[in-house]
């Protein structure tokens, strides 16, 4: 069982029967008309992360928030600098996407030492350091581990060849979804002695750099059947490169990943992506709704799980119009 997971389940246990002590160590939030709420972006380089800050602008209003997000620009000394920004202007709530596990540590700490209630939004921070329910109130987010436990599933099922060849390409280094969902996959894959995971290396969730590094792959190792990103970003990218270089995705080249974008479902209806599980981006409905539990004086669970769909060729086409 991956660390991550074992270290949620023990704070789970350890916080248990006492875990409204720990609660009560977390800032308060009191009932008003309206909230200072900070959103701290990562980046705004592709499509989910975009999608992301605009569910939560379009919340806003409808939430009685006024918002102040800002964005990183893909550096995490950014995000801490913009999270201290937050601060300083006063903020009620923060909720957080940290870029990577450990340098947004800091960060975390500082909100609830300023008594502000903080909420890790789609990616999470390490669990031995940050713990739920004592250093922030929740994370918000998919089972990342199970996202790449599901890609290698699917994979083991429809892959027609006799020896898959795999190339995988990893999201930001450090960071949880690229942590969890390579190891998601990697357990699940190991278990079928017909695959080889024959190299893996960040393409940092950029389309761009995904291409440029399936290229460098390629040349490495020309004989591989099956790519698999952990996002879709990389995984356009990993198509295009194949494409220049004479190959076939979908044919000769199964393509999996993860993310479930419009460009992901176009590629799966024309054939060059087997499969992507869904990472949905669409969080500000689900933070309004938590942090009106939170002041409400609810327990919050220390995990909101998200649950994601999967699209393959049998219902990619029904998804596409509400896709981003």
């Amino acid at each position: 069982m991956n660390r991550r997971i074992l270290l949620l389940a023990a704070t789970a246990l350890s916080l248990g029967a006492g875990s409204m002590a720990f609660s009560q160590s977390l800032p308060s939030l009191e009932k008003k008309d309206r909230y200072k709420v900070g959103f701290a972006q990562m980046e705004s380089n592709n499509p989910w992360r975009i999608a992301e800050t605009k569910s939560f602008h379009d919340t806003a209003e409808m939430c009685n928030w006024d918002l102040i997000a800002t964005d990183a620009a893909g550096s995490a000394a950014k995000q801490v600098a913009d999270v201290d920004s937050m601060i300083a202007q006063g903020i009620d709530v923060l909720f957080l996407p940290p870029r990577e596990e450990k340098p947004l540590i800091p960060a975390v700490k500082k909100a609830k030492a300023a008594g502000i209630p903080t909420f890790l939004v789609d990616r999470s921070v390490d669990p031995a350091a940050a713990k739920p329910g004592e250093d922030f109130v929740a994370f918000l987010g998919s089972d990342f581990i199970d996202q790449g436990r599901r890609v290698a599933e699917w994979t083991i099922e429809n892959f027609k060849g006799e020896k898959g060849i795999i190339v995988q390409l990893e999201g930001t280094t450090g960071s949880s979804p690229a942590n969890d969902r390579k190891s998601g996959f990697d357990d699940a894959i190991a278990k079928d002695d017909r695959f080889e995971i024959v190299a893996s290396q960040t393409g940092d969730f950029a389309r761009d750099l995904g291409r440029q590094v399936m290229e460098t792959l390629l040349q490495a190792h020309p004989d591989v059947n099956i790519v698999y990103a952990h996002n879709d970003e990389m995984a356009i990218g990993a198509i295009q490169a194949l494409e220049l270089a004479g190959r076939k995705p979908g044919e000769d080249v199964l393509v999996v990943s993860i993310d479930g974008t419009r460009d992901a479902l176009q590629a799966i209806i024309d054939g060059k992506m087997g499969v992507t599980v869904e990472s949905s981006p669409f969080f500000g409905p689900l933070a309004c709704e938590v942090m009106k539990r939170y002041v409400n004086g609810e327990e919050i669970e220390h995990w909101v799980q998200v649950q994601d769909r999967i699209f393959t060729q049998d219902n990619a086409a029904d998804h596409i119009g509400e896709a981003y």
